[in-house]
C-alpha cells in the first residue's frame, strides 16, 4: 500500500539521520504519540494511512525511545506513549494509565564481519552472553569458531554496540540474556537501561545501526526491519531446544503463537527463550499506554481509540508489508472488545 512504501521510504531517512518524527502534518487538534522506536516504522505508515483518510484528523507519533515516551505521557505532554517494556499493574494504576499490546516484533544481531556473508554466522546462547558480558573479545576466539566450523572468523577485536537511551527493545534483549546466562542475569541483569559490561552507546534503533555499519568487528541488537532496511548482516540464533534458527517473519510468528497471553495479566508478554522449533529467540510484543481521563486527551479520546481500532484491523496489511507480526486473533479480539470497546 502507498503509506506502507512511504514508511519504508522513511525508515532509511531515520536509519541514515539516527533519528526522526513521524512527518505528519501538525495543528491543534492533532493526536500525538511518542515512544518506542522498534515499531516505529509501522506506527508512521499508520498515521500516514489513518490522518489520510478523508475526514480524519491527524495522528503523530515521535520516535524517542520507549523511556522517553512513556516519561512524557506521564508528564502530559503527548496523547499516547509506545513502550516494548510493559509497564505493572501498579505502575498503570499509580498515573491512572491504560495499557494493551499492539504488535509484535523480532530483535535481531547484528554483525559488520568482513568475508562473513548474511546469516552465515552462528552465535550459541553462551557465546552471545559472553560477548556482551566482554568475556569473548575476539572474533577467531575458539568458542565462535566451535560453532562456525569452515567460517573464515577474522582476526578483529569485538566491538559490541548497546543502546545508549532508556529502551523497549534493551528490555527485550536483556530480558533474554538473563534467562540464557546466569552470569548475565547475575552481573547486570535486565531492564530498558542496566550497567553495560562493555561497548558503546548509540540513540535508538538507527544510532545502533550506524555504529554497527560503521565499525568492522562490531556486534549489536536492533529491530528486524531496521536490519533488514539498512541491509546489514544478521546472525543465527541457538534456540532453546539447541538448533540455530535465522531472523525470519515466520519464526516470530512461531513466538507470538507460543506465548502465554491469557495467563499474562494485562497481556504483559515477553516472548523470549521460548522452547519449539523454528521459534526466533529474541521477540518482542509493543504497547500503547494512554490516558483515558487526562486533561491532554480532552476531545481527542475518541480519535485515538478509533485510530487504535483502525490500526488492529485495516492496518494490517500495512503491519505485514513492514514484518511486523499481527497480535493472534483471540488476543486482538479480546484488545478490541476490551480495552478499545469501553
Amino acid at each position: 500500500m502507498k503509506y506502507a512504501a512511504i514508511a519504508v521510504s522513511a525508515l532509511a531517512m531515520l536509519i541514515s539521520a539516527g533519528c526522526g518524527d513521524g512527518g505528519a502534518r501538525s495543528d491543534d487538534s492533532a493526536v500525538n504519540g511518542a515512544g518506542a522506536s522498534f515499531p516505529a516504522p509501522v506506527y508512521q505508515a499508520w498515521s500516514y494511512g489513518y490522518s489520510n483518510i478523508d475526514g480524519n484528523p491527524a495522528v503523530n507519533y515521535q520516535s524517542v525511545g520507549s523511556g522517553a515516551g512513556v516519561a512524557q505521557l506521564k508528564a502530559g505532554t503527548v496523547d499516547f506513549a509506545g513502550t516494548d517494556d510493559p509497564l505493572s499493574a501498579r505502575e498503570c494504576a499509580d498515573f491512572g494509565l491504560e495499557q494493551f499490546p499492539m504488535l509484535a516484533g523480532g530483535v535481531v544481531v547484528i554483525v559488520n564481519l568482513p568475508g562473513v556473508p548474511d546469516g552465515g554466522l552462528r552465535l550459541s546462547r553462551r557465546v552471545l552472553a559472553g560477548m556482551f558480558l566482554g568475556d569473548i573479545v575476539n572474533w577467531n576466539d575458539p568458542e565462535i569458531a566451535a560453532d562456525n566450523p569452515g567460517l573464515p572468523l577474522p582476526d578483529l577485536p569485538v566491538a559490541v554496540v548497546h543502546r545508549a537511551d532508556a529502551s523497549g527493545t534493551s528490555s527485550i534483549f536483556t530480558d533474554y540474556l538473563s534467562k540464557v546466562s546466569a552470569a548475565w542475569r547475575e552481573r547486570v541483569g535486565a531492564g530498558p537501561s542496566v550497567g553495560w559490561p562493555v561497548g558503546v552507546g548509540g540513540q535508538k534503533n538507527p544510532g545502533v545501526c550506524n555504529s554497527v555499519a560503521r565499525i568492522r568487528g562490531a556486534i549489536g541488537y536492533t529491530e528486524y526491519t531496521y536490519a533488514k532496511e539498512a541491509g546489514l548482516n544478521m546472525a543465527m540464533l541457538e534456540t532453546r531446544d539447541g538448533a540455530f534458527v535465522k531472523p525470519t517473519v515466520e519464526a516470530f510468528s512461531a513466538a507470538v503463537s507460543a506465548a502465554d497471553w491469557l495467563n499474562a495479566p494485562g497481556f504483559a508478554v515477553m516472548p523470549t527463550d521460548l522452547p519449539g522449533a523454528g521459534v526466533w529467540p529474541i521477540t518482542g510484543v509493543t504497547y500503547i499506554v494512554f490516558r483515558r481521563d487526562g486533561a491532554q486527551n480532552s476531545g481527542r479520546l475518541g480519535v485515538m481509540i478509533d485510530y487504535f481500532r483502525w490500526c488492529m484491523t485495516d492496518g494490517g496489511t500495512a503491519a505485514a508489508e513492514l514484518d511486523y507480526v499481527p497480535l493472534p486473533p483471540a488476543v486482538s479480539g479480546l484488545v478490541l472488545n476490551g480495552v478499545l470497546g469501553k
